[in-house]
């Protein structure tokens, strides 16, 4: 891929970082945030360049996962965390700016060949940390967040069922360490996925069922209720699913009341 000066700028700087921590495993997320707010403080900001700066930051960023011989979901998680933060100091961060962060995070995997999971996952942790940093509504993070993945993955063709199992790991991993409103970031996320399967016309009972699957293994490692959080991503699902339309609801509804990994699905309130 071709990089802009940014882009270019935080690829060389990340690997920097990294060389002389020592290996990926000894950089710290936090370390690739700030290294990603030096450069673009350097540069003046992103603000300026609009989407397309957004872009060749986060794709400056993942082509150093070659370079430094992996950690895509650390790289993915500390850049986020770095643009959403450099915006959110010289402006408001909206729906539009997670989704050009997320789109460019998908792409530039894609372009490198990364795991699209770890890769989401990572993102979706970082988006719903900066959100919290900067003041944004979680429920509007999540959901765009895996709206935008989902539309990101059907443009470059990847692997949809593994990215939206990763966005919704990284979000509720993302919403536990900021002390967040872990089951609303597992139904927004959920809304958020079917909404955008809807949009782009891929199986919706399929991504039902992938998001309460992940939803019940994320709960599992943050110490929540299984039946909980699959009943989350459920009432989320189904509430996109109205939105949509009759066929919609049909799709979700055959996936409620089913059996998924091992946990009863229903809906909250019925």
């Amino acid at each position: 891929m071709k990089l802009g000066e940014m882009g270019t700028k935080v690829r060389d700087s990340i690997v920097g970082t990294v060389k002389g921590a020592g290996t990926v495993a000894d950089t710290t997320v936090n370390e690739i945030k700030d290294t990603t707010v030096k450069v673009l403080k350097g540069a003046g900001g992103i603000i300026h360049g609009g989407t397309d700066a957004v872009g060749d930051v986060v794709s400056g960023a993942l082509s150093a996962v070659d370079d430094i011989g992996g950690g895509i979901l650390k790289v993915a998680k500390g850049v986020v965390l770095g643009v959403v933060g450099s915006v959110g100091e010289v402006a408001t961060v909206t729906a539009g700016t997670i989704s050009d962060i997320v789109r460019a995070a998908i792409k530039g995997t894609s372009e490198i060949g990364g795991d699209l999971t770890a890769a989401a996952s990572g993102t979706a942790q970082g988006v719903m940390g900066g959100a919290k940093e900067v003041g944004m509504s979680a429920t509007d993070a999540a959901f765009t967040l895996a709206k935008s993945v989902v539309t990101g993955t059907t443009e470059v063709g990847g692997d949809l069922i593994g990215a939206v199992t990763g966005t919704v790991q990284g979000a509720v991993k993302g919403a536990s360490e900021t002390g967040g409103d872990v089951l609303g970031a597992i139904s927004n996320t959920a809304r958020g996925a079917v909404r955008g399967v809807g949009e782009v016309g891929g199986d919706i009972a399929e991504v039902t069922r992938t998001t309460i699957s992940a939803a019940i293994g994320a709960a599992k490692e943050v110490g929540l209720g299984v039946e909980d959080a699959a009943s989350a991503a459920a009432t989320g699902a189904m509430e996109a699913a109205g939105n949509i339309g009759e066929s919609a609801v049909n799709a979700v509804t055959g996936v409620i009341g089913t059996t998924v990994d091992g946990v009863k699905v229903a809906v909250k309130g019925q």
